[in-house]
């Protein structure tokens, strides 16, 4: 299958990627603030500490290609966790994509720009990332599946979450981990809903971006996992939406683990690791094979 290797070797050397990013078979420019339909507003990036792009103004996709001996035909777009302030490209992004494609999943993580209370701007990243991955735009050819669904962690689970319902079109599929779900104050995860839509924020913008209110009939089948100790997001923003999507008729299935807290991800120290791989592989597994692929015909 061609893969993309040019524009891997040309962007491999750009000034300030991370060195974990690199491992990518190809890197694949989305846009800016300058080429995109919104802009977040930012200035110049900071300079990328301990691996964690922060203030991101530019969305970009890594991709890796999939094991050929068990290529499933299906691809996941990444979206790693970090506040909405900055992302967690390791734990929730690099080392998670070659898991999914060591899996037979093609798996492309998005660097999406920051929102700086501008919410339509990491949700217009998802789903020009989707809509790349399903062939729908141009530039990953050699990478498109049939079916396309979206992965995300804590502040990157509330945009896979938003992809769900809001994007056009929607993700075939979403596994969320540890998601950020609720603005409801009691119990949100404060940093992400105030670096999403500003600190002066209205009950409407609260409302309408708690994800939990806005799950349908279309919402598709999703994943949960999570850890019932979770001080930073609590563990009710997952049993909300599992909640919601049982309510619409929507397939739904929720892991809760004893322990862990917040933003497991792909560490080895998790004592449940082995056990949400078993998992996730078992119900993608299961996914109904005759709902429609995401990609043209």
């Amino acid at each position: 299958m061609k893969r993309l290797f040019v524009t891997c070797c040309l962007l491999l050397a750009a000034p300030g990627a991370a060195a974990q990013e690199m491992r990518a078979t190809a890197i694949l420019p989305l846009w800016d603030n300058t080429s995109a339909p919104h802009s977040n507003g930012l200035g110049a990036e900071p300079a990328v500490a301990n691996g964690r792009p922060s203030l991101t103004t530019r969305a970009e996709l890594y991709l890796y290609a999939p094991d050929p001996t068990v290529d499933k035909r299906m691809a996941v777009v990444i979206c790693p966790g970090g506040g909405y302030r900055h992302l967690s490209m390791e734990n929730e992004g690099a080392r998670m994509a070659e898991w999914f494609a060591a899996n037979g999943y093609t798996a492309a993580v998005l660097r999406y720009r920051m929102p700086n209370g501008r919410p339509e701007v990491p949700l217009e990243d998802a789903e020009r990332a989707l809509r790349t991955m399903m062939g729908l735009e141009a530039g990953a050819t050699g990478f498109t599946a049939d079916r396309v669904g979206i992965v995300g962690s804590s502040a990157g689970g509330h945009l896979a979450a938003m992809a769900s319902n809001l994007a056009d079109p929607k993700p075939a599929f979403a596994i969320l981990f540890y998601p950020v779900i609720t603005g409801d104050a009691s119990k949100r995860h404060k940093g992400s809903f105030d670096n999403l839509l500003g600190e002066a924020r209205t009950e409407e913008q609260t409302r309408r971006y708690s994800l939990e209110n806005r799950v349908t009939e279309q919402t598709p089948p999703t994943l949960l996992l999570l850890a019932d100790d979770d001080r930073t997001v609590p563990s009710v923003n997952s049993t909300r939406y599992y909640e919601a999507l049982k309510a619409h008729g929507v397939p739904a299935s929720m892991h809760i683990y004893p322990a862990g807290g917040h933003g497991f991800g792909m560490r080895d120290t998790f004592p449940w690791k082995a056990q949400w791989q078993a998992a996730v592989l078992d119900w993608l597994g299961r996914l109904d094979t005759n709902r429609q692929p995401t990609t043209k015909p």
